[in-house]
């Protein structure tokens, strides 16, 4: 799976929305970002990892390596 298709799963079952997010990881990181940089990365497929990270913090996920 994809980590486009991952973040999307993760934003539905936790009912958020990219905007949303967007706040959350400026708030989280005191970087700024966007509902449309955010948006963009996602249906890009460019986030880098450690972004991945700090949204599956924010979503209450954990990601695994196996």
């Amino acid at each position: 799976m994809s980590a486009k298709e991952t973040v999307k799963i993760m934003l539905l079952k936790r009912a958020m929305t990219v905007k949303k997010l967007a706040e959350k990881m400026s708030d989280f990181t005191g970087r700024k970002y966007t509902r449309q940089s955010v948006s963009n990365k996602i249906s890009r497929s460019s986030l880098k990892y450690d972004e991945v990270e700090i949204i599956a913090k924010i979503l209450d996920f954990k990601i695994t390596i196996e």
